[in-house]
């Protein structure tokens, strides 16, 4: 049996990876990767010249027989995403789960984090927090996902699109509350930009401008 490596990679800043992340990645026989073209240029920064094959949610189902087959038969792979750790609101529970199911052994090499880096940085309570990735698109889904952490007294984690930043703390204040948040926008790249405040405060500000980038909504819990 071979071994599935789960890779954490930079979430933004190439410099963000680690000495054994790099090694694992060199050696093993053939990385899955969310978007090649992007992991490719890791790969580059780094020397890496592992061949690479494609891993993304529209051909999860038969590349996770197939992989599982390459590890049953000897194969090391390493997993990764375009960002952060995968499996976290990425691709990856799929293969994980199946490995797992066939008694292959999988390893994880931890690293960047996204939800993560956003709690630290939020200034609010890390002690329990709840990481919601992604909310619903659809209107009435995603007030009832919120209706129900009302409640939650731990520090709420929400990854969010720019173009649906506003909307998303608009809902928040409605339904949770005027709470304190904290909007984690290009976290170690660039531009990266963390505003703090109370809900209606944060959203006053953001009517104003534009926003571009990944984001990550850290939320204050109902203490």
């Amino acid at each position: 049996m071979g071994t599935l490596f789960v890779v954490a990679t930079p979430i933004g800043n190439l410099e963000d990876i680690t000495f054994r992340a790099v090694r694992i990645l060199s050696e093993v026989d053939l990385i899955a990767a969310e978007d090649t073209r992007k992991t490719k240029i890791l790969l580059t920064r780094y020397n890496i010249n592992t061949p690479l094959t494609s891993y993304h949610k529209f051909n999860i189902k038969a590349k996770t027989s197939h992989l599982i087959d390459l590890l049953s038969q000897g194969k090391s792979i390493a997993l990764v995403s375009d960002a952060g750790m995968p499996g976290v609101s990425d691709p990856g529970h799929e293969i994980i789960r199946g490995s797992v199911d066939q008694n292959i052994r999988v390893e994880v090499i931890p690293g960047p984090s996204a939800a993560i880096s956003a709690l630290v940085a939020s200034g609010l309570p890390t002690d329990r927090f709840t990481f919601i990735g992604f909310l619903p698109k659809k209107p009435g889904r995603k007030k009832k996902m919120l209706q129900g952490l009302k409640d939650e007294t731990g520090t709420i984690i929400i990854y969010e699109s720019p173009y649906r930043l506003v909307r998303t703390i608009t809902d928040i204040k409605e339904f949770l509350g005027d709470r304190r948040i904290a909007v984690c926008r290009e976290l170690t790249k660039k531009f990266e930009e963390i505003i703090r405040g109370k809900a209606g405060e944060v959203l006053e500000g953001l009517q104003k401008r534009s926003v571009k980038g990944e984001i990550v909504v850290v939320v204050e819990g109902s203490r």
